[in-house]
């Protein structure tokens, strides 16, 4: 689970050159757009945003939210899962104070989760906390996807039935060519609560004495993001937790990036450093800000830890080039990250 961290300062972008309007956003409402900030960063952002304009085909691919930090992608009838967390049972995590219940056992809802994510060849694991993986073991079973993901992710997909020539276990800094779109495997940081922790650390390098049942069964098991760059297409990069490893990114510059949202300020200046690391990506779309144990057929309700409004605004604080497109459940997306209808 992405107890995500996090609000700060911006880093110094103060000239804003001009203002437009931000299609497709909040929750159904448009969301104000500040783009061409001056500096390196500002200029970069820019010149991307308009290599975006013109270079990145519509049509290369689509994109749907699936709530959290999970993202159903397709490209030329391929489909590509990224963190896909479908079922969304309760835990209590959003009741009142001391209603969350560890023992809550896992549960897989298979005829909203077939709807949900189509027939996928690639699933990606950031880790193995049960609102990342625990509909991944049916999803890989049923529909014969490959699953990459740490060693704790190949061995709890293993206890639950998956065929190990389905997992391949990745580390970060893999490049993988899939023919037509490229996955590079980045070592990243699961989020940290107020108190600098979070929710069932650990990692497996054996099999669990017993299948997982429970949530608090699933460790995290350390945590992966991917760069995601689709021939013709953008560069995405996607995040399962708040927190970076600033010189595992080094280099990359994404054209997207899905950003989760943090739920304290524990990690130190998270916004700048991730946008920095990142080259200020042209577009950024807010993930796993809202309340996951509500079902994906009714609009997104927001985590009210999360203060989303606060991240949109030190995005544009920190990147006034970038483009921020706060996603909800019903929006098809194309590859530009604009509504495809």
């Amino acid at each position: 689970m992405s107890e995500h961290t996090n609000r700060t300062e911006e880093g110094g972008r103060r000239s804003l050159v001009r203002r437009t309007l931000l299609r497709g956003a909040a929750l159904g409402a448009a969301v104000p757009l500040l783009p061409a900030a001056t500096g390196a960063a500002g200029a970069a952002a820019a010149e991307r945003s308009g290599a975006a304009a013109t270079g990145v085909r519509a049509d290369s691919a689509t994109l749907r939210w699936l709530g959290t930090s999970g993202w159903r992608i397709d490209v030329g009838g391929r489909g590509i899962l990224f963190d896909p967390y479908i079922t969304r049972f309760e835990t209590g995590l959003f009741g009142p104070k001391g209603s969350f219940d560890p023992a809550t056992e896992l549960t897989c809802d298979e005829e909203t989760v077939a709807r949900h994510a189509g027939r996928p060849e690639t699933v990606l694991v950031s880790h193995t906390h049960w609102d990342h993986i625990s509909d991944v073991p049916y999803i890989a079973k049923s529909t014969g996807a490959r699953v990459f993901g740490t060693e704790t992710t190949y061995h709890v997909l293993r206890s639950l039935g998956v065929d190990a020539a389905q997992i391949s276990v990745v580390k970060g800094g893999e490049v993988l060519d899939f023919d037509g779109y490229t996955v590079e495997v980045v070592s990243s940081r699961h989020s940290r609560n107020a108190k600098w922790s979070y929710f069932a650390p650990g990692t497996l390098n054996a099999p669990p004495p017993r299948a997982p049942r429970t949530i608090s069964d699933l460790p995290e098991g350390d945590t992966l993001a991917f760069q995601l760059s689709v021939a013709g297409g953008p560069s995405m990069f996607l995040m399962g937790a708040s927190d970076v490893d600033e010189r595992a990114v080094a280099g990359l510059r994404p054209d997207v990036l899905m950003a989760a949202v943090p739920s304290s300020r524990a990690t130190h200046r998270y916004v700048p450093r991730l946008l920095g690391a990142l080259g200020a990506p042209a577009t950024v779309v807010p993930v796993h800000w809202d309340h996951f144990e509500r079902p994906l057929s009714g609009p997104p309700l927001r985590d009210p830890v999360m203060d989303l409004d606060g991240f949109v605004a030190e995005v544009h604080r920190c990147s006034p080039a970038s483009r921020v497109v706060v996603p909800d459940y019903t929006t098809v997306f194309g590859a530009d990250l604009r509504p495809t209808a």
